[in-house]
């Protein structure tokens, strides 16, 4: 049986180039954390060339030429002879590095250049256009980033909307078609909760959450909680940024960011929580496969899950507060002295209609994602355009959340995606809720007592469970393959809708 040993004149060449993305990430990562405000020009141009650089490789006659030996170009699927057949690793290996292959083939090394060099710029002016509210600014960078991105999907080809072509580089296989059913069962039954709970006789006073919180004990805080969630210190750090994120060059080399506010505990609480479920995925995938589609997260919707999961089916749960409330309490005594864990637990998970994307509750999180879903779909197919999008965000805002946003910051400009050309990125998020709650209650299967493990501050048995699961497999396995292989399932709406309809009855009385 043939295995990756075999495969060695391709993986040689694949670690290279995985080592150039490593450097273009960490520039990328410089650029939102630490880089000078005037270094932006400079740093596009510096990563427009190692992106292009790892491009050429990739279409290089010589990928081109070891592939053809062992790949079927009608298939994409290894070769196979009788008595001479690939192991899993190898044939998976295979077919995840063809279809790598044969989307980069499709994209002329100079369009990827450009590119990713007004990407860079668009993320820079996106940056100060935010901070002055101010989507006029951002506009014109706007306007390019999407004219390449529809471009892209020309080069790339599709069969029913361009914008499957950009949907399938986040989340393979997945198409508008296959979202539609998932984001309207979603929609039929969270509207209407939401209607339960707005008009519910409870009332939760979560103005605690904005008294004044020291921000450097609110990063202590956090990074205690990433330390008890296994993140790796020594293999990881903790920065700020304007948009927190995760980004990794190494599973030994895996790093997360967060932002604070004195005036919104939540918002560096569940970020650091939520990227460090990131952080974890990084952190657990399999060294040994590093440059290889295996030492790689399958998707980002799986990727989402486990931030999703570490966030919300964690992070919000009573059994967690039970262990670190009373460490919070103690590091901000004067702000919760007289708040017992249970006020506190009803004040993390208050629903409320909300502008911020990313500091929404669990419920009302996807009706933020469906009209993304929607806005993307109509910009990549040409529905609309970039100059009317302050106008049709908030029109959105007041159909689905019923709120309008004051300012273009907290509106339209609050997501960095659209800057650095990521369509087809934000229905990962909903898949991710739906995956989230799938996994756990697996986990809560399998691992007994599992939540008296949370209660008493062990999480380190769940995210073994998670990299043994999950994690280590990188892209072994298609998302909906690994899905059905935890759980036994595809991805469903039901465990999320009725973990939320419970959770939340319960807290409103419903």
């Amino acid at each position: 049986m043939k295995t990756i040993a075999t495969l060695a004149p391709l993986t040689t060449r694949l670690l290279e180039i995985q080592r150039i993305n490593s450097a273009s990430s960490l520039l990328s990562w410089d650029q939102e954390t630490y880089m000078p405000a005037g270094g932006g020009e400079a740093r596009a141009e510096q990563i427009a060339v190692l992106q292009g650089l790892a491009h050429q490789k990739l279409v290089s006659p010589d990928i081109e030429k070891v592939l053809s030996q062992w790949v079927d170009a009608a298939t994409g699927q290894a070769f196979e002879q009788p008595g001479d057949a690939w192991d899993e690793p190898s044939r998976s290996l295979l077919r995840e590095v063809w279809r790598d292959y044969s989307r980069a083939k499709k994209l002329p090394s100079d369009f990827v250049i450009k590119l990713s060099r007004e990407c860079s710029l668009a993320q820079q002016v996106w940056a100060e256009a935010k901070e002055q509210s101010k989507f006029s600014q951002f506009l014109p960078n706007l306007r390019t980033v999407l004219s390449l991105k529809r471009e892209e999907t020309q080069y790339l080809g599709y069969k029913d909307s361009p914008y499957d072509a950009l949907l399938d580089v986040y989340e393979p296989g997945s198409t508008i078609a296959a979202l539609r059913p998932l984001f309207a069962q979603l929609k039929a039954r969270l509207v209407p909760l939401l209607k339960k709970i707005t008009s519910s006789t409870v009332q939760i006073d979560d103005s605690i959450l904005r008294h004044s919180y020291d921000q450097a004990r609110q990063l202590e805080f956090g990074r205690l909680v990433l330390i008890a969630m296994g993140y790796d210190f020594e293999r990881g750090r903790l920065d700020l940024s304007s948009h927190p994120f995760t980004t990794s060059f190494h599973p030994t080399d895996v790093r997360v960011t967060t932002r604070v506010h004195e005036y919104e505990l939540q918002s560096c609480l569940f970020s650091c929580i939520h990227e460090g479920g990131h952080g974890l995925y990084d952190q657990g995938l399999d060294q040994r496969y590093y440059g290889t589609p295996l030492g790689d997260s399958v998707s980002l919707g799986i990727h989402e899950s486990q931030s999703r999961l570490w966030e919300n089916c964690v992070g919000r749960s009573r059994a967690f507060w039970r262990f670190f409330y009373p460490i919070l309490q103690q590091t901000f005594h004067h702000q919760l002295r007289g708040v017992d864990v249970e006020q506190f637990y009803a004040a993390i998970n208050c629903v409320k209609p909300s502008f911020i994307r990313v500091e929404a509750d669990e419920l009302t999180y996807n009706l933020h994602i469906m009209l993304r879903f929607e806005i993307e779909q109509d910009l990549i197919e040409g529905r609309s355009q970039p100059d009317d999008l302050p106008a049709i965000w908030n029109q959105k805002m007041q159909d689905y959340l019923g709120i309008v946003p004051k300012s273009d910051a907290e509106g339209v400009l609050q997501d960095v995606h659209w800057s650095f050309g990521a369509f087809g990125y934000f229905p990962t998020y909903t898949l991710g809720n739906l995956y989230s709650v799938q996994f756990f209650e697996q986990a809560k299967l399998e691992i007994p007592h599992l939540e008296d493990e949370i209660a008493a501050g062990q999480l380190m048995v769940l995210r073994r469970w998670l990299e043994q699961k999950i994690h280590r497999w990188g892209r072994m396995f298609t998302p909906d393959h690994l899905a059905q292989r935890v759980t036994g399932t595809s991805v469903n709406p039901e465990p999320f809708l009725r973990y939320v309809e419970k959770k939340y009855g319960e807290i409103y009385q419903l």
